[in-house]
Formats: C-alpha cells, structure tokens, sequence
C-alpha cells in the first residue's frame, strides 16, 4: 500500500467518522498534502525508514483548528493497519499524531510564504519553488466541503503567461551563457572542468523540459524521476544521459547540442515562440556549440506585461541559487525576490 492509499484509507476508515460524531458542521477538506515522497507517489519500501506512516492533512477553518486537533489528539486508536497514529518525525521527535490540522490559506501559506488567496504580484511567482508548490498541489484531495483548497490548488497551476516566458528566457540565457565552455575546457584538457559545466547545463536542461511542459519542477532527488515521465523525454532524455556518461569532450558537446535542439523543438510543439531554424550554431569559428542569440529573445519579445517586460534576465529563485538552506526558507526567498526583482527591474527602466 502507498503512503497516499494508506492516508485515505486512514481518513475513511478512521478521522472522518470521529468528526461525523463529533463535529458534523464542521466544513473540511482532507488529503494527503505537504512533504513525503508518497505526496508525489514516490515512495518505496525504503521510504518507510523515516516519516512515513499515517500521515494525513485536515484543513478547517482558523477558529476550529485547535479544537479539532484536540479531538483527534483525544480520539485516535492507538494504531490502524499496524501502523502507530502517534510518532515522531525528523523536524519534531514528539510522538504525536500526524494529521496535520490547519486553515486552507494557512497551511498554503505555511509551503509557499505566499497568501495565494489574494494578489499575487511578479516578485511573488518568482519566489516560488516547485517543490513548495507540489507540497499544496502534488498530493491527493479525499474530500472539500468547502472548496477552498481545490480553489488555491487552482490558483497555483502554473505561472501567468508572462512570467512563464521569462523564466522560460532565464533558463535559455544561463545555457547560452555556459554552452561553448564544454568544449573549451576540454580542448584545454580539463575533463573535470567540461564535466562540470556540462552537469550544471544538464541541470538546466531538465528544469526547462518541465517548465515547457507546465509542470512544476521537485527538488533534485525526484527530478529525474518524473522528467522522464514529462511528454518531452524521449527526444530529450537520452542526450542528456549521454552528456553525462560522454568520455570526450566532443561527445558532450554534441549531445549538449542535441538536447537544445530537442527542447527547442517541443517549444515550438506547445505554441511557443522559438527561432526559425535549429537553436544551436558554431561558437564564433570555435569548435564548440554555442546556443543563437535570439532563443532567448523571442521569448522576451513576446512578452507584454510592462512589470515583466523590464525585468532583468535572472528569472525565479531557482535560476538564482540552488542552496538548500535558502530554497527551503519561505520568508528569505520572498525577501530575496523583492530585492532582487526590484533592483534588476531599476537596471533595466535606466
């Protein structure tokens, strides 16, 4: 059985009829939200080590919570299906139950940083990782009386038009920026060096495939997982594999090559803007790939929201930095992304 099985099973079999009993008016909406490899129906026999077990979100309204966790805290079997309802996870060693109980916009708020609910402006987009998205919207929904977190669910299913051509441009620009340098360090004789860089470029290459493909990237342990279950892989995947196991720089420049050329491709597919002709060309009179200055920019071109328009070419937190400390902190990335956006936007208007 899944983490996602075992939860719902869980709240039919268990804490739904404990808030029939008792708090009937309650409105409600229950699901398996939030961290955990089952969220993103990954999780295996060696996901059970560690918070896994019966795990289940509840989302009430502010005023109710604590009295619904109370209930529970007071009601719950000591175990179901063999597993215990109270036990500690890695962030909390408490032995508790682990029905997560919350308010709809809360518990949005406590992945994103964001009141989805309201306005969201550029800066707020772009402060958001796909991981912390997936925690709201990955997981399934068992029951919403109200509608409220199928409503924020919505809301966060992928960026305004124009913002998803800017990030779009921002991944294109940091392949453009680092390309040639493939080949270059490895003419040099630097096979570490070319190696790096062409991980770094594969990297990228994968965030864009789900960027194209309007899907929120996951943090790296799953990213390779589920791009290759995004409709871009099989003309993309094996190159980037190949780019990876290359044993010369010219095999890893050539399938770095191919990779653009068939993520430029499926751009076009999906209605995108993209140049006339393949993505890549020669490097001056190099013998190495360079990425055509206007992959980029015909993204860029088509944009027509003023506050995008002037952006600078950074994109999203994720383009900026790929520190674990700051990628997970909901409150630095947010302050992060006013100062950033704010002064690249200064920049651009003069």
């Amino acid at each position: 059985m899944s983490g996602t099985e075992l939860a719902h099973a869980y709240w039919a079999d268990v804490v739904r009829p404990i808030l029939e009993r008792a708090l009937p008016d309650v409105p409600r909406a229950a699901g398996r939200l939030g961290t955990g490899s089952d969220v993103l129906g990954l999780d295996d026999d060696t996901s059970r080590d560690h918070d896994w077990g019966l795990r289940l979100t509840l989302l009430v309204p502010a005023d109710r919570a604590g009295e619904v966790d109370e209930l529970l805290a007071e009601s719950l079997p000591a175990a179901y299906q063999g597993w215990p309802t109270a036990f500690p996870l890695t962030w909390d060693p408490t032995a508790r139950h682990r029905v997560e109980v919350a308010a709809p916009a809360d518990f949005v708020r406590s992945c994103t940083g964001l009141d989805v609910g309201g306005d969201l402006t550029v800066p707020d987009w772009l402060s958001l990782t796909g991981q912390s998205v997936l925690e709201v919207t990955a997981g399934p929904v068992f029951e919403d009386t109200a509608g409220e977190i199928t409503a924020l669910r919505e809301r966060l299913a992928w960026y305004p038009h124009d913002v998803w051509l800017h990030v779009l441009a921002a991944d294109w620009t940091r392949i453009g920026h680092e390309l040639p340098f493939v080949g270059r360090t490895g003419q040099r004789g630097d096979g570490l060096g070319s190696r790096l860089i062409a991980a770094r470029l594969v990297t990228t290459l994968v965030r864009l495939g789900f960027l194209l493909e309007r899907r929120w990237p996951p943090y790296p342990k799953w990213a390779g997982t589920l791009f290759g279950r995004l409709p871009v892989a099989p003309s993309a995947d094996r190159h980037l594999a190949e780019a990876l196991a290359a044993p010369t720089w010219q095999e890893r420049d050539a399938a770095l090559r191919a990779a653009c050329e068939a993520l430029h491709a499926r751009q076009r597919a999906v209605g995108l803007p993209t140049l006339d002709g393949p993505a890549c060309e020669p490097f001056f009179d190099r013998p190495f790939t360079g990425l055509r200055d206007g992959v980029a920019g015909t993204l860029r071109g088509a944009i027509t929201d003023p506050e995008v328009r002037v952006l600078s070419h950074r994109g999203g937190i994720e383009q900026w930095v790929d520190d674990v400390g700051t990628l997970t902190d909901k409150d630095l990335r947010g302050r992060l992304a006013q100062v950033l956006i704010g002064e690249g936007a200064e920049r651009s208007q003069g």
